[in-house]
């Protein structure tokens, strides 16, 4: 039999004419795909055209330029989590007390067709000059509330290794920094790119974690893993995060062999994210419900080490919550009930707990300074009879 196979791509794949040329669209298709790219960019690294069989196969979808994103619906928004409201300085991002976002750059090695920053991003994006980059960093010193940095794109892997090193020195000399994130797709997009140099850029007294996003079991190449195995020998920890996309991980056997060979590569699935609503992405949304489903059906399936965070980025820039399937029906007195994994109820006794008071207005959980302590005890108080005087405790 003739071989059909396609031949591998040699360079990244950048205009539509390359991917009539490279098999993975039709001709007939171009004029439409054209109107597409100039709203939005395409970059299809080798080593990810290599995995995709076709367009809408789990791969391709992610990719491929289609049509339908010029079909905006009333929903989606060009700047859905609100960065563009939280950026007091070019290049940051300040969303969170303790933690802000720094964006060098706006360039990736390909461009996910369901980005929720593709109005920004793009070959044209670039980088922060010198003296750009210099306020950001400024910024950053003069906010010492702010300990961990993550830096985003854009694609920070993007970077040279001696920038990556400099912005990575920059940020380790000041006090209040104590972590470092660095969300990316380079390890499973263009694993190459994982150099010994650029390993030796993250090298930094900080905690520092590298986040790699991956959709499809079948990114975790050898290459891939290579790559991160790269990162790993030199004690960087990674983690993963994935957005649940339509046609690429919305069923359980997809999702499951994701978050296993995720957990194979000695990766810790973080985040499973629900889509954003950037313009023209409605083909792959997932219905919120429906994503609770899918994971309930995968608790007690997989190992409690695959298991994701399922959250979603309330639009607007109002912050990240979980919404993940839950357990738990009802609680109250000394009786919660709960559901296993299976569906089936459960009453649980909590007669011995105590409740702790929660102190209204200081915006915080209780933590392990309103625990009482013996010396805080009441000489008349027995364990497990809490004495009513005391705040929170029931008579």
């Amino acid at each position: 039999m003739p071989d059909t196979r396609r031949p591998t791509p040699t360079r990244t794949l950048r205009t539509v004419r390359d991917l009539v040329e490279a098999g993975l669209v039709s001709q007939a298709a171009q004029p439409a795909l054209e109107d597409v790219a100039r709203e939005y960019a395409t970059a299809i690294p080798p080593a990810f055209a290599e995995l995709i069989e076709h367009a809408h196969d789990p791969i391709g979808l992610q990719v491929i330029p289609d049509p339908a994103e010029l079909h905006i619906t009333a929903e989606e928004r060009s700047d859905p989590i609100g960065d563009d409201a939280l950026s007091p300085v070019p290049g940051i991002v300040h969303r969170y007390a303790d933690r802000a976002l720094l964006k060098p750059l706006l360039v990736c090695p390909l461009y996910c067709r369901f980005c929720f920053r593709r109005e920004h991003v793009g070959p044209d994006g670039g980088v922060l000059d010198e003296a750009a980059l210099e306020r950001a960093l400024d910024w950053l010193r003069a906010h010492p509330a702010i300990g961990e940095v993550i830096l985003s794109g854009g694609d920070p892997m993007m970077l040279s290794p001696r920038r990556m090193a400099h912005i990575i020195r920059a940020l380790e000399a000041m006090p209040h920094v104590h972590t470092i994130r660095i969300h990316t797709r380079v390890p499973v997009a263009d694993p190459e790119r994982v150099t010994q140099e650029m390993v030796a850029a993250l090298d930094t007294t900080c905690s520092l974690w590298v986040v790699v996003h991956a959709n499809h079991a079948r990114e975790l190449t050898p290459a891939a893993r290579a790559s991160i195995r790269r990162m790993q020998v030199r004690a960087i920890p990674v983690i993963a995060q994935s957005v649940l996309l339509r046609g690429v991980n919305d069923t359980p056997e997809a999702l499951e062999a994701l978050l296993r060979a995720l957990v194979a590569a000695r990766v810790k699935p973080y985040y499973l994210h629900q889509l954003d609503p950037a313009p023209g992405t409605s083909r792959f949304r997932v219905p919120i419900a429906e994503g609770q489903r899918l994971l309930a059906a995968l608790r007690g399936r997989v190992t409690g080490l695959a298991w994701p965070t399922y959250v979603l980025d309330i639009p607007g820039g109002h912050g990240k919550v979980p919404i993940g399937p839950a357990y738990l029906e009802a609680a109250g007195g000394t009786i919660t009930q709960v559901r296993d994994p299976q569906g089936r109820p459960h009453r649980v006794e909590e007669g011995g707990a105590q409740t702790l008071p929660f102190r209204a207005g200081e915006g915080r959980s209780p933590s392990l300074q309103d625990i009482p302590t013996s010396s805080d005890r009441d000489p008349n108080e027995t364990a497990g009879e809490p004495d009513p005087r005391r705040t929170g405790h029931r008579a």
